[in-house]
């Protein structure tokens, strides 16, 4: 009978082993608490909701590239009227968004939402058509260079925001992909000047570097205020009050800025071509952003969009003859590469949830809010281990 191996003993090994895994648990967990860092099964980082999201900012991406090479042939022709051109976008965005929101009954009608929210949009409207202009405009004072570097000021600003605006919450995977990003933009900058692509003016360097930096900030406003928007109302509330007042605010400065640059163009097929080109990728893009900011995050896509201008360079080596350098290509999986090290470890909002028009939004916004969680109460538990 003393050799007889009672069923408690089998359950005894058991505890040990659970014991043991425990043991090992709390450890790695104390390892990674001290160094700050937050490790996670490659299954669940490659997620095809990753993969998703990295498709969706190349899209963007290749958007603002066809944007950039139309309005490379418009300056070709003569036709430098960025303001109609914005203004073309936001009259399209009104013609189709704005007319759904004046569709609507009750409290979520186009004129309940300006008799309690009208200031909010404003504020929004002038951030984003400001900041297309304040870019624009820099070109004629500053550097390509200048440009491209100065331009990303948009991520910190953005974050910093989003940290007090919207009670965004960083882990430090996240600085460190931001920085990766903008090592790549390094390498592209580097790649253009070994290249003789510095283009640009010179005349007033601090006032064009100054432009850029305010497009910045003005530009982290309207997409903080976009991701607020979408995630707590709809897509088409932001796409439709951007074009209500995105087109009044533009036609207002179209009318009083560009009158005879838009009476001196000489309409053709050929240019009717390039606005419409234009005007169509800007409406795509419009449209198109906000699912990917409510997917991720407003900083997530500006980080995507860090691409772009590599589209643009890829397209302008067969297009306009520019000097390919190995260094674009490396900046571009450089970039890449922080992006998914950014969207790999979800970010925490503390935004409240509100009502959504398209059950099918609600639905993925609820997935990525419990995958998130998921992970969050895997740190937390990390953590109790680790006490």
């Amino acid at each position: 009978m003393a050799n007889q191996v009672e069923p408690g003993d089998h359950n005894s090994g058991l505890a040990v082993k659970d014991m043991e895994g425990h043991e090992e648990e709390r450890l790695c967990g104390k390892w990674r608490v001290a160094c700050g860092l937050y490790s996670y099964n490659l299954r669940d980082v490659f997620t095809w909701r990753l993969l998703k999201t990295i498709v969706m900012g190349q899209v963007l991406s290749l958007l603002i590239c066809g944007t950039a090479v139309s309005c490379q042939y418009l300056a070709n022709a003569g036709v430098e009227t960025p303001m109609l051109q914005s203004f073309l976008n936001y009259a399209l965005l009104l013609l189709v968004y704005t007319t759904i929101l004046c569709t609507r009954k009750g409290d979520r009608n186009i004129l309940q939402i300006l008799k309690t929210k009208w200031w909010k949009y404003l504020v929004m409207g002038v951030a984003d058509v400001e900041a297309n202009y304040a870019v624009v405009k820099a070109y004629q004072f500053t550097t390509l260079t200048s440009i491209q570097l100065l331009d990303c000021f948009v991520i910190p600003v953005l974050m910093v925001l989003s940290w007090f605006l919207l009670k965004t919450r960083y882990k430090l995977v996240h600085f460190i992909a931001v920085m990766v990003c903008l090592l790549g933009v390094g390498a592209m900058v580097g790649a253009d000047i070994l290249a003789g692509r510095d283009q640009g003016s010179t005349s007033d360097v601090v006032l064009g570097d100054g432009l850029v930096l305010l497009s910045a900030v003005l530009y982290a406003v309207s997409n903080v205020c976009q991701e607020y928007t979408v995630k707590n109302l709809s897509r088409v509330d932001f796409l439709g009050m951007m074009g209500l007042f995105g087109t009044v605010i533009s036609g207002i400065q179209l009318a009083v800025l560009e009158t005879r640059a838009v009476a001196a163009i000489k309409w053709d097929f050929h240019i009717s071509m390039l606005f419409a080109v234009y005007v169509l990728c800007m409406f795509a893009l419009y449209s198109f952003m906000p699912v990917v900011v409510k997917m991720t995050s407003a900083t997530a896509v500006n980080l995507s969009l860090l691409t772009a201008d590599l589209f643009s360079l890829f397209c302008g080596i067969f297009l306009f003859k520019y000097m390919f350098s190995t260094l674009y290509i490396i900046s571009f999986v450089v970039i890449t590469l922080g992006f998914v090290m950014f969207n790999a470890v979800p970010t925490y909002s503390a935004l409240p949830d509100s009502g959504e028009d398209d059950p099918a939004e609600a639905s993925g916004e609820r997935t990525a809010e419990s995958s998130s969680d998921h992970l969050l109460s895997a740190d937390r538990e990390t953590a109790v281990i680790s006490l």
